[in-house]
């Protein structure tokens, strides 16, 4: 993710994120996980962002069920990294959209069958699990952060409920 420093969007989420983990996990030590889930709120306020991975075609892909075959090397992804990538974003996506507006993973599962089969807060632990095995340079920093997404995901997920009350669009 890019750099936030003193973005004040960023800034504003954090101070969000940081009172809802505290409460909703209860656990030290998670100052990178809260700058990590407040890196990717200022992020996916742009579309672009949120719909980052393109499939073949070049067409941003929406699907986790199309996401998930991007980030496989037996399928679409060309490198261990492509898969790396598209399973940090699985992650990001399915974190961001239970979080911030869950009725969109719901419409996701009505407009394409295949995302029926789809249990996403599996997905999104084992798209983190998978990236924290990146555990080499230039990943070697990062994951123990992602081991932590994957590990505490409901609490995370759940805490961006109340993150969501404090956003212009957000609801109760």
């Amino acid at each position: 993710m890019a750099r936030t420093g003193d973005d004040p969007l960023f800034m504003h989420f954090r101070d969000l994120v940081h009172e809802a983990l505290a409460v909703e996990l209860r656990e030290r030590h998670v100052d990178d996980v809260v700058d990590y889930v407040s890196r990717l709120l200022t992020e996916f306020m742009r579309t672009d962002r949120v719909y980052s991975i393109r499939g073949p075609d070049g067409r941003p892909v929406t699907s986790v069920y199309e996401m998930l075959a991007e980030g496989d090397v037996r399928l679409n992804a060309g490198s261990f990294e492509r898969e790396r990538e598209v399973h940090k974003h699985i992650g990001d996506y399915i974190l961001f959209w239970s979080g911030v507006n869950p009725a969109y993973l719901s419409r996701l599962r009505l407009q394409d069958g295949r995302e029926l089969r789809c249990d996403y807060t599996r997905q999104a632990k084992e798209s983190y699990y998978l990236v924290s095995t990146f555990d080499y340079r230039p990943y070697d920093a990062e994951a123990a952060t992602y081991r932590r997404l994957s590990e505490l995901y409901e609490g995370i997920a759940h805490s961006l409920t109340h993150v969501r009350r404090h956003l212009p669009f957000g609801h109760a």
